[in-house]
């Protein structure tokens, strides 16, 4: 054989290497791939450049799950205490991910000689990151898919945004919303139901070959049913295919799903003082350190930051521990309900009613339902957890007197969606619109809109502005307060011209 031929025949390990010492020569040293991987490459490298170049910048191209067991406690990436010795000193590589619990997979299928799958799920992370798993498992997010679709509630919404409208005989006709549509809005974030519909033949560059047929994909929701029935998808947060911990950590990462005005976190981070030390200062800061040294690696918290990183201080104290489970440092929940209210006790929704048997963890009046939401016991632990993060930067005064002012805030916003719910149950009540007396969609008339843009948007923001210190104008002009006050009165002025057009020529004076 020749040397030529002899170089040709391994060049996976040595670009690899060579990657390293051009741009990571402090990350370690090069992983070895595995046969199969090494195949993967040798077709994808050519056909799919931008995937492979995004793995080989990867952790997981550079570090192989022994080396990273090696590293010192608060430095180490993964969590698995029980990956399979044949994955121990090998890149995690294509096969390595989408060759895992193939027959844990429904869209697991042959594939020039090795059995694969496309969707890469959580189930399948958990076998290095295996308390990260557990704790995203055990969150809201997870379940975010089934929290929207088993809900009445939440469906009478959807279908009142996304069902195609028809101006016919003086009337609007709806057209209920079709798989894509949905996919494509609610679904995005929320993720959908990825299942297998049959097989097909296509011609590649290499041939033919069959694939399965998937519907509901892609999709990257945060609560997506995967087809080993598992919930979520990692890569909501950490993009694949190099799943850096340095773009989950950067707000953008969030904004996808988090920009309002239903969510405006993004937004209100922007105009936050936060935000503004953010965007003057983000090219200094270092993303991806484990641990993340407050004041060294970065000077003004992400959303990662203030949500799930580990944070230590200048010497290496633990400041607040890492977490996946995205609620433990959330006291409230401030977003997607008429009311703000103590976060729901359980991730599953799905049995979560009122007195009234509506799917909601508050009153029409606005208190909550305690069996179904934490304790204040519980609300004071996440109270602490997320203030210990503020106290890198912050007096305890500063804190303090912040949470006063939010708390204040969500009191306030709730008594003011207290107002325009009240005049909303007087305007179904009295039959001027079809809405719960009448077990009718409480979403499909001009008036109920006003109704949820009140809470759905304008409480929300204000709630927003005051929580991550972007209040002011943002709080009060951009969908706050001037236009939560103002939905209150357009209520009140449509329940008046609706009732005097209702009245009978007797009672008329």
């Amino acid at each position: 054989m020749s040397q030529h031929t002899r170089i040709h025949v391994i060049p996976w390990t040595m670009l690899c290497c060579l990657l390293v010492l051009l741009d990571w020569s402090n990350e370690g040293s090069c992983s070895q791939t595995s046969e199969a991987t090494g195949e993967c490459l040798t077709c994808h490298e050519a056909l799919h450049p931008g995937i492979v170049q995004g793995w080989r910048k990867s952790h997981h191209a550079r570090v192989s799950p022994s080396e990273a067991q090696k590293k010192p406690d608060l430095e180490r990436r993964m969590s698995g205490t029980a990956v399979p010795d044949t994955l121990q000193n090998t890149a995690v590589g294509c096969f390595e991910c989408h060759g895992m619990r193939a027959d844990a997979h429904k869209d697991s299928f042959e594939h020039n000689g090795y059995t694969i799958h496309i969707v890469v799920s959580p189930d399948d992370c958990a076998t290095c990151h295996e308390v990260e798993r557990r704790q995203y498992r055990d969150n809201t997010m997870s379940f975010a898919h089934t929290n929207l679709v088993k809900n009445g509630l939440y469906q009478d919404l959807i279908a009142s945004i996304n069902s195609t409208m028809s101006f016919q005989g003086q009337s609007l006709k709806s057209v209920p919303p079709n798989e894509k549509t949905n996919a494509d809005s609610c679904l995005f974030c929320h993720g959908t139901s990825i299942s297998i519909t049959g097989s097909a033949a296509r011609e590649t560059d290499f041939g033919e070959m069959t694939f399965p047929i998937l519907s509901g994909w892609p999709n990257q929701g945060v609560g997506r049913i995967n087809p080993d029935g598992s919930a979520g998808s990692c890569t909501s947060c950490h993009p694949r295919h190099d799943f850096s911990i340095a773009a989950a950590r950067k707000p953008a990462a969030c904004a996808e799903c988090h920009i309002g005005p239903d969510v405006p976190a993004y937004k209100v981070f922007e105009a936050s003082k936060h935000g503004a030390i953010y965007t003057s200062q983000e090219s200094t800061w270092t993303f991806d350190a484990v641990p993340w040294t407050v004041g060294k690696d970065f000077s003004a918290p992400t959303c990662a930051a203030c949500h799930a990183s580990l944070l230590v201080n200048s010497a290496g104290e633990v400041m607040v521990e890492r977490s996946h489970a995205f609620t433990d440092r959330i006291p409230w929940r401030i977003l997607g309900l008429i009311y703000a209210h103590p976060h729901a006790a359980a991730p599953d929704n799905t049995n979560i009613r009122n007195s009234a048997g509506i799917p909601l963890p508050t009153e029409l009046s606005g208190e909550p339902v305690a069996q179904f939401v934490i304790t204040s016991e519980e609300q004071t632990k996440r109270k602490k957890q997320m203030q210990a993060s503020c106290r890198g930067c912050h007096s305890s005064q500063w804190i303090e007197n912040h949470w006063s002012g939010f708390e204040n805030t969500i009191a306030e916003t709730n008594a003011a969606v207290r107002t325009g719910t009240q005049i909303m149950a007087g305007i179904w009540e009295q039959g001027l619109v079809q809405g719960l007396p009448q077990k009718q969609s409480i979403f499909d008339d001009a008036v109920e809109r006003t109704w949820t843009s009140l809470w759905l948007f304008y409480a929300n923001t204000v709630r927003f502005a005051s929580a991550m210190a972007g209040g002011g104008d943002y709080g009060v002009f951009a969908n706050g307060r001037y236009f939560m006050s103002g939905a209150i009165m357009d209520l009140k002025d449509w329940m008046d011209g609706r009732m005097k057009v209702e009245e009978k020529p007797e009672q008329k004076k």
